[in-house]
């Protein structure tokens, strides 16, 4: 097995963590997908392309990020139902008036709270799995943003996280 396949092996360990994290009434909105090889230098040149476009800082310096990766583990939360709480905290006063969710700029919104907490939840416990095998990773909003424009993953909010094995964390001491 070569370092590619193996951090392929980490993102599908990744994904059975965060398909299996505690969620909001047990229901499950996540998708899961994970790059390698050419995928991962298309979303590069993408992500590079975009931050130039939208006038961004950092989406070259994460692109390079995932030029320079074995991996990513992209996660969406797609058509997550409210949870009926009635609580507020996305902003409505009862669930029933909470909208449904309209494109913006990079992502979809408003969504419920609680479902954006289980989606945290997901994305924690794919990072703790990659920090247990020793992977260096690191959650970016960036990805996230690129994977949903290019159709590589369907989802209200994105995020994608890189993965890495070398002598030094490509993702932190940049």
């Amino acid at each position: 097995m070569n370092e590619v396949q193996t951090l392929q092996l980490v993102g599908q360990l990744m994904a059975i963590s965060a398909r299996t994290a505690p969620k909001a009434g047990g229901k499950d909105f996540l998708e899961l997908k994970i790059l390698t090889g050419e995928e991962l230098k298309r979303l590069a040149d993408a992500m590079v392309a975009y931050g130039r476009e939208a006038n961004k800082k950092n989406f070259d310096r994460d692109g390079e990020n995932v030029r320079n990766s074995g991996a990513v583990l992209l996660l969406a939360l797609k058509g997550a139902q409210k949870v009926a709480l009635d609580c507020g905290a996305c902003g409505a006063d009862r669930c029933a008036e909470l909208s449904d969710p309209r494109s913006g700029p990079e992502f979809a919104g408003p969504l419920c709270a609680w479902r954006l907490i289980d989606f945290g939840i997901a994305i924690g416990s794919a990072v703790k799995t990659a920090s247990i095998l020793n992977v260096d990773n690191r959650i970016m909003y960036r990805i996230g943003v690129v994977a949903r424009k290019q159709g590589l993953i369907e989802g209200e909010i994105v995020v994608g996280i890189p993965l890495s094995a070398t002598g030094k964390n490509i993702y932190f001491d940049r």
